[in-house]
């Protein structure tokens, strides 16, 4: 161990530091690579890989980029120090250094360094509140409507001609709840949701929301579908079969209707997108109105089954602020 680095050692020491040496540059980067120092003193002389080749091998791995090179050499010409310099060393001194120059050296790179660690973390958080937030927007919002609220702060209300809107309601909610611990209901709930969410995207629909036991979703609102009452119509039949397995034995409803809306956020505190239009209301009509344990169609969305289903016609059904209109129930598919 030559004096320069029993010296060096020694005054790390003094200034309540933990040095490592080691023999040589390959070393050095092994010693790195295990655990990540807060700052490098190097020099350039030394055998099997130099001061130059360590530099360069710790500034193209992302992990020892960041780490702090103050050279200590023997090697004085400019040259030297401006390679250095140029290959990432934040500062070069001359042997014999001096230990009143070096302690200012190396307290100037480690605060420096401690600023630069903590604007990274900094910097972290910020990228993780801000994911959070995102991931929180894609939550409520379908991803459409996301890009345009970020880029205008905004979302224009569309008119949109051929959507299929389907109701998944539970029947008999509110005799079932009397009597049950409020938890015990929400629980069952989310179970519920949480099953109709991941058929909904088996079949492409776009949840808009629950209100209460009610579950409301389209097709073809924010992605072209070539049939999507089909869709729909799909949808609500594994609906009706998931939803009496879970574990509150509940059946339910389901109404489809198609047709135009008229879609966009309200709200400037606590956003909402939503849909508007006699379709949804004709849909939810059609699913108060409906069977149970069955998916309900309009006489519309009948037709634009397209003959891929059975069922039957429940004949004309006096409707709310309408006229007596007809719904057909399916139960299964063919066959």
């Amino acid at each position: 161990m030559d004096l320069n680095r029993e010296a060096l050692r020694d005054l790390c020491v003094i200034l309540g530091y933990k040095p490592t040496l080691v023999e040589n540059g390959q070393a050095a980067l092994e010693v790195m690579e295990e655990t990540p120092p807060d700052l490098v003193l190097l020099d350039i002389m030394m055998p099997d890989m130099d001061g130059y080749a360590v530099l360069d091998r710790m500034k193209s791995d992302d992990k020892l980029r960041g780490i702090p090179v103050i050279v200590i050499s023997g090697v004085g010409q400019m040259q030297s120090v401006v390679r250095c310099i140029q290959k990432g060393a934040v500062d070069y001194l001359h042997k014999p250094f001096e230990p009143i120059l070096l302690k200012a050296r190396i307290e100037a790179t480690l605060d420096k360094k401690r600023l630069y660690d903590r604007e990274a973390r900094h910097l972290i958080r910020i990228e993780e509140e801000k994911k959070r937030a995102d991931d929180l927007l894609h939550a409520i919002f379908p991803g459409g409507v996301v890009q345009e609220l970020k880029e205008t702060g905004e979302v224009k209300p569309q008119r949109h001609e051929n959507v299929a809107v389907m109701f998944c309601d539970v029947s008999g909610f509110t005799q079932y709840c009397e009597g049950l611990a409020p938890e015990l209901v929400v629980f069952h709930l989310q179970e519920m949701v949480v099953a109709l969410e991941k058929i909904a995207t088996r079949y492409e629909l776009e949840k808009l929301k629950t209100i209460g036991d009610s579950f409301m979703a389209t097709c073809g609102l924010l992605r072209e579908q070539e049939n999507p009452v089909i869709n729909c119509v799909r949808a609500g039949l594994d609906m009706v079969d998931a939803v009496p397995s879970l574990s509150a034995g509940w059946q339910v409803r389901v109404g489809i209707h198609v047709g135009p809306v008229v879609a966009g956020v309200v709200g400037n505190q606590q956003y909402l997108y939503d849909i508007w239009g006699d379709t949804v209301n004709t849909a939810a009509r059609i699913q108060q109105h409906g069977a149970t344990n069955a998916v309900n169609l309009s006489e519309k969305a009948w037709q634009e089954s397209d003959g891929q289903f059975s069922g039957a016609s429940l004949g004309e059904v006096n409707v709310k602020g309408k006229q007596e209109m007809e719904i057909f129930q399916l139960s299964r598919l063919p066959g």
